[in-house]
């Protein structure tokens, strides 16, 4: 979206430009016509991020239980193969689900690993291919390079391939985009390196339990309970993440050298 700004430069106004900025808007996201939350994101890839929601809320646990995602502007609607199932009522949000909040009311290691089972796998990835994500990240991030605003996800292969990115002003709605791809595309996450541009909360590390990632990086840090979360899960956490160092807090049996 374009505006117009009054830029001010030590101090004083120098004139003014246009600029360009993170677009920001409602999803509505129901299931079987019944409304359950709103995202704020940015337009775009909104069936991906319905598929992905509706994955990392452990409403579905492959493609093969959506029969369709009917868009109708801004709103998506789940149609489920087994809606008789579905409990809307177990499932809806009672808040908004913003930008920086993918994960309301759900607040407990224990609660997450009840719906999602631990990593089993055997995936492994060199620290040297880990430090070429940045850069590889960075380099497909094109609204991010305009606007500043927005978060990145991405899937790597474990020789550093690119496979898909997603951005977005919400990073969880970033991820859920990412994994909404994935599953539509039928892309197996298990043998994929996740990538973030940010940190990595909770709400990160459990989404990617829900898809059954079992490495995920990030330039950015990782908060207690993220930490305490991939521990339990048996996944790997790599966290600041540069061209020459990055902390792994577990899981490093699967980073060779």
């Amino acid at each position: 979206m374009n505006v117009e700004i009054l830029r001010f430069e030590d101090g004083q106004p120098s004139g003014s430009r246009p600029d360009e900025v993170s677009e920001e808007a409602p999803l509505e996201l129901r299931v079987e016509g019944q409304p359950l939350a709103v995202a704020m994101r940015t337009p775009g890839h909104d069936r991906e991020l319905a598929a992905g929601w509706l994955l990392s809320e452990g409403i579905i646990r492959s493609a093969d239980d959506i029969t369709d995602l009917v868009e109708h502007g801004e709103m998506v609607d789940a149609m489920l193969r087994s809606p008789a199932a579905f409990s809307a009522a177990q499932h809806k949000r009672a808040v908004l689900s913003n930008s920086s909040c993918g994960l309301c009311g759900v607040a407990t290691v224990g609660q997450v690993l009840r719906d999602f089972p631990p990593i089993i796998s055997s995936l492994k990835v060199t620290a040297s291919v880990l430090h070429t994500l940045p850069a590889k990240l960075g380099e497909n991030q094109p609204v991010f390079r305009r606007t500043g605003g927005l978060h990145a996800c991405a899937l790597f292969s474990t020789d550093g391939t690119l496979l898909a990115i997603r951005e977005d002003v919400g990073r969880h709605n970033a991820l859920d985009k990412l994994l909404g791809w994935a599953l539509l595309a039928r892309v197996p996450v298990t043998d994929c390196v996740l990538m973030l541009s940010g940190r990595v909360s909770f709400e990160m590390a459990q989404k990617a339990l829900a898809a059954g990632i079992a490495i995920i990086a990030a330039i950015g840090a990782p908060s207690s309970l993220a930490v305490e979360l991939s521990t339990a899960s048996q996944q790997t956490l790599v966290a600041f993440l540069k061209a020459r160092s990055f902390n792994c807090y577990c899981g490093a049996e699967r980073v060779g050298e």
